[in-house]
């Protein structure tokens, strides 16, 4: 049997849960991943009660839950915080805007966070780690390993304790690997593995648009983490074969400007490779859903997230059970 297909929230965030329940109904999707803004699920408010009735109103409309996502608070976490972040967080969380405060609130909102996902039923929270040293990527003026191990070290300080709880709650965390945070292509993520000292509660929500326009083998990424791939989302992104005015680094443009080097797309209209993406997964025996993250700034999204539901169920397959030429030995 195929895997299930949901849809995440994120990026709908603006619409109430229960439109967002009967948008992704007739969409074509099996299920949601709800993201912990909007009033899709909202951390602070999930006692007991408040879950159930989430769970309740998903099952009214026939739809799977399998994870949680709190990007957004886990961002401020490790980060530089400046005045981005008031943006995207919870004013309880902001606070007075301290940099240490909002760091020391954010890690006890993911805590909250892993909490509220065991009350709700599920056992992965999807979100990012933020990262002191992002700003270090281009090593000029020269960066010292001190530096960047100083950066690895303040990421296993602050997360390693928001880890132990989601451990002793059966939950697990899945970082989205993505520029911006501690974990970014293939060896940044060994060494954030690294750095926490293999805890189990630690691995990934493997999105391959953050890797493929950087030049980092996406499908390979399965193959070296596949006892760390906790949650999958389906995400696709277009890259130009010729040079372009806005390179890698997106020359301080907007997302759909004519002139980036790459851009993200609906499912299946950029370049990456989903058969191989299947392949690995059924290699590795993923078992999780395929969850879509729709972002295409050319294409309506309703239209867009109607052909990725139904794009994902085409390219998925359940792997064979036995060999091809097995009856010639009969």
């Amino acid at each position: 049997m195929a895997r299930p297909v949901t849809l995440f929230t994120g990026q709908w965030a603006d619409l109430d849960i229960e439109t967002m329940c009967q948008k992704a109904k007739d969409f074509g999707y099996d299920g949601l991943e709800l993201a912990c803004w909007g009033d899709h699920f909202e951390v602070d408010k999930a006692n007991a009660s408040y879950c159930k009735s989430k769970r309740q109103l998903l099952e009214q409309y026939d739809l799977q839950l399998f994870s949680i996502s709190n990007h957004l608070v886990g961002q401020a976490v490790c980060d530089n915080i400046d005045e981005r972040h008031q943006s995207i967080l919870p004013p309880a969380v902001w606070g007075d805007g301290d940099p240490e405060g909002v760091r020391r609130r954010a890690a006890k909102e993911m805590i909250a966070t892993a909490k509220a996902a065991s009350r709700l039923g599920v056992d992965v929270v999807n979100g990012f780690t933020g990262s002191s040293i992002w700003h270090l990527l281009y090593s000029f003026p020269p960066v010292s390993p001190d530096m960047i191990d100083k950066g690895y070290k303040d990421f296993a300080k602050r997360w390693k304790p928001i880890l132990n709880q989601f451990q002793k709650l059966g939950v697990k965390f899945a970082l989205e690997v993505h520029p911006t945070e501690i974990a970014f292509d293939i060896a940044s993520a060994e060494r954030a593995i690294e750095a926490l000292d293999g805890h189990p509660a630690f691995g990934f929500n493997y999105d391959p648009s953050h890797l493929g326009y950087q030049g980092v083998d996406y499908v390979e990424f399965i193959y070296r983490f596949s006892d760390r791939i906790f949650h999958v989302h389906m995400k696709d992104v277009g890259w130009s074969s010729t040079p372009k005015e806005a390179g890698v680094f997106g020359g301080h443009v907007e997302f759909g400007d004519r002139r980036r080097f790459w851009d993200f797309r609906s499912l299946g209209r950029g370049n990456i490779d989903f058969e191989e993406i299947i392949r690995a997964l059924n290699r590795i025996q993923y078992q999780g859903p395929l969850s879509v993250e729709w972002e295409d700034s050319g294409m309506d999204r309703e239209h867009g997230a109607t052909e990725a539901a139904a794009f994902v169920k085409e390219v998925d397959f359940t792997p064979s059970n036995v060999a091809f030429d097995a009856a010639f030995e009969k």
